[in-house]
């Protein structure tokens, strides 16, 4: 994990998998650090959430503007110095380097738990445009972040609460 080296609140997307947890988490973190949410998923257009909602998944072709209108929002939120965290899934390298190219000094944390828990979470959840039959999808195109890559892989089954401390502690170089 590379630290901040500024006192500018940082960028931050929250990524993994449906089911990790990453809009709760990403949304206690904004509050805990006091800057500006995004939820990716309202970034999406009607097609994309339409093909989703009837269980076929997006390609590089339907992720590409939705990727790109995320980055812009980082991008912004940095050029202004406000800081940010969004929730986005970012399964691929290739993804995230496109939310990078608009906001270089993102941090990445990407939530990870067993295919288990989250079948569970998802079988729970209610009012999603995501079905649960996407999940065994999504769990091949993940990509873990490379060591290269600013940011940390978190375990998912912790409470929320602690995944955000754990978070806070690395964002300051505890």
């Amino acid at each position: 994990m590379t630290h901040r080296t500024s006192s500018r609140p940082p960028c931050v997307v929250i990524s993994g998998v449906s089911g990790a947890g990453k809009s709760t988490v990403a949304r206690q973190l904004a509050e805990r650090l006091g800057v500006p949410f995004a939820e990716a998923d309202d970034f999406h257009s009607p097609d994309s959430i339409r093909k989703m909602a009837s269980g076929v998944p997006l390609d590089d072709r339907d992720r590409r503007a939705w990727l790109e209108s995320v980055g812009r929002w980082l991008g912004d939120r940095d050029a202004a110095g406000s800081g940010g965290v969004a929730s986005c899934s970012a399964l691929r390298r290739r993804y995230r380097d496109i939310l990078r190219s608009a906001c270089p000094a993102t941090v990445f944390f990407q939530l990870t738990a067993d295919r288990e828990v989250l079948a569970g979470r998802l079988g729970g959840r209610r009012g999603h445009f995501m079905p649960q039959t996407l999940l065994d999808s999504q769990l091949a195109t993940l990509e873990p972040l490379e060591p290269d890559e600013r940011g940390a892989s978190l375990d998912a089954s912790p409470a929320p609460e602690e995944i955000v401390r754990t978070a806070v502690k690395l964002l300051d170089g505890r």
